[in-house]
């Protein structure tokens, strides 16, 4: 939920280390700060409440110099979002300085436990415990080595973190290390880089070393890297990785915003996720390290996710049921972790759905199912993702990296990658012949053209949008596999508008959520032409008869719906009903965006949410 940077090396700390959260705003932007030791060997820092845009304007009055530093960008868990909570924090000295993300569960103890030997505490957070654990390591058991003092205060802690630890006495050297958190180093000819995840990075390397947990790395301004494990042996063949994108997929590039943007980058992630896939004998899905007779066993399957991920998992419910006849189980992460009495066979498989890769609630239920006995399989977005390394295979979606808090392109890309998994699974199990299987893929390759259609429609949501404006309140409604698509669209317009918004399957809607309509309330109906179609109408004419304004998602053609609704947002026809939710969905997204922008918000960075979401 918060960005960690830091840098060693020959140039000028501030500058990297200001764009490097630039680029990990979307982890949190409440509070943003760098810290740098300065060349008379003190440390220089600058902080602050609200945005990395903020900050850039104090350090370019502060002009902190120094070429080793640490920064980052905050979502605020302990403390408000203020100057003295900002990071990075201080021990008593001031000659320590720590950056933090995810959440020290025993810092109240800890705090008490420091205070009482003479500790004096600046801030609310958690986080300020470390520097102190940290000085007092380093005047005690660990004789002046930086490296070993971050490790002995590690082992005190309880909970996940990602630190990245800096000293006045240790000059061109920052020490690193996680637990439960992200954070991966890259050594260049310029010095080493630290970062909670790969953007930053891709401006200097393409190369990224991977931290285990409980990992210390040593990073020198002379670019070496030093990493021992847990024990405090030397880890020397770190795991790797190579960033397979460019720098500027990262940036706008002529799009007013990054929602824009990667709304518009659907129908390529498609293509780039569907290469390669067909092969002579079915899906190719060679991450998936089963059998065809392990595959063939599988009896059940549990997704598990949250969020936006949730939504993509009950679309995969409904592909595999349709194509595969596994019964399947789609489960909060955050309730399941504590549902003691959840019920598993020797052959279930657990699927993990999670764009980053490092949503802690669905790593912990993975883990949960792996320890009970489960395959677990990862969709996922992010390479060299905690989700990745400890599942049992993991698909990459290839989405390219998403800026913008709001998921748009990696849900839908998600939602073929299920749908390719399940492709699998009905082929292993003798429910789909290989003849059916190549029908339903080639069905897929139509999907970005769809994509691409609907996308020139946007116009059509710019209007919607106008129904929205003044309003508090707004009820989304689908049935059978729309009711998710229904979801997802009221998910993303509370999101970023902050307008209030339900979401039911149609027929669920007369049993309470109709009192909420009145004259003038908006209701988005998601009415493609299905089997279910019908009933759908007749919920959108009870609906009208209070005073509803409905705006529909519907068919090409569907002059019904046309004649009975204030505003169509139409789709294209479609071969197969199951790729309806991928295209639908995008007009959903558009609006809720045209929504925020009528409203004046900041579609990319809403109000109290990250993008990652690495804290329980």
């Amino acid at each position: 939920m918060c960005g960690v940077v830091g840098y060693t090396g020959i140039n000028q700390a501030a500058p990297w280390l200001l764009d490097g959260l630039q680029t990990l705003e979307y982890r949190g932007y409440d509070s943003a700060g760098i810290q740098v030791v300065s060349p008379s060997g003190n440390l220089h820092g600058v902080k602050c409440a609200g945005r990395v845009a903020t900050l850039r304007e104090r350090a370019a009055s502060a002009n902190p110099v120094g070429t080793c530093g640490i920064g980052h960008t905050r979502w605020a868990t302990h403390g408000a979002p203020t100057d003295r909570n900002a990071h990075p924090h201080l021990d008593g000295t001031g000659r320590i300085a720590v950056v933090h993300n995810g959440i020290i569960e025993n810092f109240q103890e800890l705090r008490r436990e420091l205070m009482a030997a003479g500790h004096t505490f600046a801030s609310d957070t958690d986080t300020e415990v470390i520097p102190h654990l940290i000085q007092e390591a380093l005047d005690g058991p660990a004789k002046g080595d930086l490296a070993l003092a971050v490790r002995n205060a590690a082992d005190r802690l309880e909970g996940s973190w990602a630190l990245g630890v800096i000293c006045a006495d240790f000059p061109g050297t920052l020490v690193c290390t996680r637990n439960g958190s992200p954070l991966v180093v890259a050594t260049t000819e310029d010095g080493a880089y630290a970062a909670s995840d790969v953007m930053p990075l891709a401006s200097v390397t393409s190369h990224v070393l991977q931290l285990n947990d409980y990992d210390v790395a040593t990073l020198r301004a002379d670019g070496s890297i030093e990493i021992r494990d847990r024990n405090w042996r030397p880890v020397e063949s770190p795991s790797s990785f190579d960033i397979d994108w460019d720098a500027s997929a990262a940036k706008m590039g002529g799009y007013s915003d990054f929602m824009a943007k990667e709304i518009g980058e659907q129908p390529e992630a498609i293509e780039r996720l569907l290469a390669g896939r067909l092969g002579e004998h079915g899906i190719e899905l060679d991450e998936l390290s089963l059998s065809r007779e392990e595959l063939a066993a599988i009896d059940k399957i549990v997704i598990i996710a949250c969020g936006t991920s949730y939504h993509v998992g009950l679309v995969a419910k409904t592909a595999i049921e349709r194509w595969a006849k596994v019964p399947v189980d789609v489960e909060y992460a955050s309730e399941f972790n504590y549902n003691e009495d959840y019920l598993v066979t020797d052959h279930t498989m657990c699927l993990v759905i999670t764009q980053s890769g490092e949503t802690a609630d669905t790593l912990s239920a993975a883990r949960r199912m792996r320890g009970m006995g489960c395959n677990v399989f990862a969709i996922t977005n992010v390479l060299g993702s905690t989700a990745a390394r400890e599942a049992d295979g993991a698909l990459y979606i290839q989405a390219g990296p998403e800026i913008a808090v709001a998921s748009t392109k990696a849900y839908t890309a998600q939602m073929v990658a299920s749908y390719l998994l399940a492709l699998r699974l009905a082929l292993a199990n003798g429910k789909m012949t290989l003849a059916e299987v190549q029908k339903h893929f080639h069905e897929f390759e139509q999907l970005p053209d769809l994509m691409r259609e609907v996308l020139s429609r946007r116009w059509q949501d710019k209007q919607a949008a106008a129904r929205f404006r003044d309003k508090t309140s707004s009820l989304f409604l689908g049935r059978n596999v729309s009711a998710t698509t229904a979801y997802e669209g009221a998910l993303k317009l509370k999101e970023i508008s902050y307008l209030h918004a339900e979401a039911y399957p149609s027929g669920e809607m007369k049993h309470g959520p109709i009192s909420l309509i009145e004259s003038g309330f908006p209701v988005v109906a998601v009415v493609p032409a299905d089997h279910v179609h019908d009933k759908t109408v007749s919920n959108i004419q009870e609906c009208l008869a209070r005073g509803a304004v409905v705006v529909a998602v519907a068919t090409d053609g569907d002059e019904k719906v046309a004649k009975m609704c204030q505003e169509v947002l139409w789709i294209p026809q479609c071969p197969d009903q199951l790729l309806v939710p991928a295209i639908s969905v995008i007009h959903l997204q558009m609006l809720a965006r045209y929504v925020a922008r009528d409203r004046g918000y900041d579609v990319d960075k809403p109000r109290n949410l990250a993008k990652s979401v690495t804290v329980e």
